[in-house]
């Protein structure tokens, strides 16, 4: 460990003990990580190994104040624990920016709401359309003989992975359920049992995205390679902190990524596939995971109702179709995910605790939509205001959004919210340009862009 040493001072005026923020940043490593939280200096090395959340956010965000981070994603039941992980300094130059000061002032005014614990009967009406949707599908499987009602089967369990997509989604939050322990088990239920794709997967990747949203190097959803590269630093094979590993543009990159925005929905629609790979690499890992045997078994429950149901279908023919349905179908919803960070600002190098606020708005896109739509897209629509409060049930997030807006105005930052379409549209363009500098080819005219644009989105 680096001992405080010049930097650290002492105050004779009110007895406490000092570091600076160039002491701080010393202890950035997995095996020495300092934090700072309002002003507070706490040593979570060893707490690191057992963070709910992880330790790629401690990891990333080693070594600075991560005050608007912790409020995120904490509870204010959590402020307890950090006592025994204080070192007994304080931070010399803390400083709070005026727009984390209204950042933290709206997070307490909606903890004082109660809206953190008010969820709803939202998931109660999702579990019932769910169970309803999956009752269709076996039924049409098992009971029908027509290849339509196959297909229309197909395109209903895929319809309903999204929304149970969603609930995961809710429960990896812990905004599902009541306590933890059922936020738990309804992740490995609903994400596990029902979909294949392991709830440990999810959170593994999803903290770090929201922690270092929208950054190359950093954020796991951004590393596509050899597929899609939504940028043209990736061209230089940058490292993957999050995997540790290079992300190599070689020749067979260059191809997919020169032809990015032809192959963008058809990569979409078979996008599960590598989210089944990933759930399997992660759990044959040598990577420590919570719940590793139950993850495993809920695994192995979906493959073994998902390839028994298909096998009931007549012939080989209609069950790889009643696959590429399904997949298809939740294929909008890869979509919906990529549209809400694609085409915003990317930057390289780790997140910084100091520009929580900023770095949100900057690295999320809204997806406009009327209020009956909010079902269908699971209350990520609002990017921004889940990535501010990530805690807060999807519920509330409609009535939060002229709140953030007018807080982004106040500080001229940015906040996007485009049409379902739109979104679609600037997405290509994002993937084009990238393709074409793949190419070593200039940009066209921009009638031309948007033309190209229109014609592989139809």
């Amino acid at each position: 460990m680096v001992s405080p040493s010049i930097e650290v001072l002492n105050s004779i005026a009110d007895g406490k003990k000092y570091i600076t923020s160039e002491e701080l940043k010393k202890h950035n490593s997995p095996n020495d990580l300092w934090i700072s939280i309002l002003g507070k200096v706490y040593n979570v090395t060893e707490w690191a190994k057992e963070h709910p959340g992880g330790d790629t956010p401690l990891v990333n965000l080693a070594g600075q104040d991560v005050t608007d981070a912790f409020i995120a994603f904490h509870p204010g039941t959590a402020w307890k624990h950090l006592d025994k992980l204080f070192t007994g300094y304080h931070l010399k130059d803390y400083q709070v920016s005026d727009v984390s000061r209204d950042y933290r002032k709206l997070a307490s005014e909606f903890a004082k709401a109660g809206m953190f614990e008010k969820k709803g009967h939202g998931v109660i009406y999702s579990l019932c359309f769910v169970s309803l949707l999956l009752s269709a599908c076996v039924y049409g499987v098992l009971y029908s003989g027509s290849f339509w009602l196959h297909m229309l089967s197909g395109a209903i369990l895929g319809l309903a992975w999204m929304q149970i997509a969603y609930l995961g989604h809710d429960a990896g939050h812990y905004q599902m359920m009541a306590t933890r322990g059922w936020n738990k088990f309804a992740g490995i239920f609903i994400g596990n049992c029902i979909t294949g794709i392991s709830i440990a997967w999810w959170k593994w990747t999803h903290n770090a995205h929201h922690i270092a949203c929208n950054s190359l190097d950093y954020d796991p959803d951004l590393q596509h390679l050899p597929m899609l590269a939504v940028s043209s630093k990736l061209f230089n094979s940058l490292t993957s902190v999050f995997y540790g590993r290079q992300l190599t543009f070689d020749p067979l990159a260059r191809f997919f990524v020169s032809y990015q925005h032809y192959l963008y929905y058809p990569i979409m629609c078979v996008a599960r596939v590598n989210l089944y790979l990933q759930t399997i690499l992660l759990l044959i890992s040598k990577r420590k995971i919570p719940d590793r045997g139950l993850n495993i078994l809920g695994t192995l429950i979906f493959w073994t109702w998902f390839p028994l149901l298909v096998s009931h279908l007549p012939n080989w023919p209609e069950r790889v179709a009643f696959v590429l349905v399904s997949f298809c179908v939740t294929g909008i919803q890869h979509i919906q995910f990529t549209l809400n960070h694609f085409s915003a600002d990317v930057y390289v190098g780790p997140p910084k605790g100091d520009n929580w606020f900023e770095k949100q708005t900057r690295g999320t896109i809204d997806i406009a939509c009327s209020s009956w739509m909010d079902w269908f897209f699971g209350g990520l629509q609002f990017q921004l205001e889940h990535h501010l409060f990530p805690r807060l049930p999807r519920c509330h997030l409609r009535s939060i959004s002229p709140i953030c807006k007018e807080l982004c105005k106040k500080y001229n930052l940015p906040y996007v919210s485009l049409s379902f379409y739109d979104a679609n549209v600037t997405t290509l363009k994002t993937l084009r340009t990238a393709a074409l500098q793949a190419r070593d080819l200039t940009n066209p005219a921009p009638q031309n862009l948007a033309w190209e644009a229109f014609n592989t989105h139809g």
